[in-house]
């Protein structure tokens, strides 16, 4: 059987990492990118390897359509196209919305909103001329409910969802499915910049009491890529009970 490809965005860390590892440990061709840490996704790449995986590193701004057109560039001179996107880049941005600048909002809508479109939009042509496919988008509780001091970010990830419900019906006809994640409170360095008394405030807020973990994200991101065919244009919480 041919070797199944991925490609992760946002692979450094945190849940991007796991993503990558779990993805290795079920055969794929891991393609693994970030924007700026290219030491990190080198380890990453390295780690794998050494576990007998094929993982490629390619950095780039997935926010950017000309780096994305030469990620992609890159990934089909090894394979004809990816089997599985997971969209999973994305920043965040903690103040008042009167005190955000306008590079900020467009960094923010760039980072988490912008690559969807540009790597998904890549990707699709060969997932529909092979009539099969899996786009998985990592999104956020507050694209649904919207976080306070977040507005920017929770503006980005509700397009997230937006997008996803759209094309998971564009593509359907093609057998090609697209869910996102809705995750919760996470343990990455996302939220690293807590007090150790705001992440007992928060902890106490979720009914699951614990943050969950990138682990246990890529679970369910392996999960939906290796079955649920019938399961398409879904946001699917992960957030221990949160909403």
């Amino acid at each position: 059987m041919d070797r199944k490809s991925v490609l992760i965005t946002g692979a450094s860390r945190g849940i991007g990492k796991a993503c990558a590892l779990a993805f290795s440990a079920l055969g794929y061709h891991v393609y693994i990118n970030c924007r700026q840490s290219a030491g990190s996704l080198n380890q990453t790449r390295d780690e794998i390897c050494s576990m007998g995986g094929i993982c490629t590193a390619l950095m780039g701004d997935v926010g950017n359509p000309l780096e994305v057109s030469e990620i992609f560039r890159r990934i089909e001179t090894e394979v004809t196209g990816l089997d599985v996107l997971v969209n999973n880049a994305g920043i965040s941005y903690i103040g008042l919305l009167t005190d955000m600048d306008n590079a900020d909002w467009e960094r923010v809508i760039s980072s988490n909103l912008s690559s969807v479109f540009y790597c998904s939009r890549a990707a699709i042509p060969y997932m529909v001329s092979q009539k099969r496919g899996k786009i998985i988008n990592i999104s956020s509780m507050w694209g649904t409910s919207g976080a306070s001091c977040e507005a920017a970010y929770s503006a980005s990830k509700a397009g997230v969802n937006g997008l996803t419900k759209a094309l998971a019906k564009e593509l359907a006809p093609s057998n090609i499915q697209v869910n996102a994640i809705a995750c919760g409170v996470i343990d990455t360095a996302m939220n690293s910049q807590l007090s150790a008394k705001e992440r007992q405030a928060l902890t106490e807020e979720i009914p699951a009491g614990r943050f969950g973990t990138a682990e246990e994200t890529a679970d369910l991101v392996a999960a939906l890529a290796e079955g649920h065919g019938y399961l398409t244009g879904q946001i699917i919480g992960l957030d221990g009970g949160f909403l």
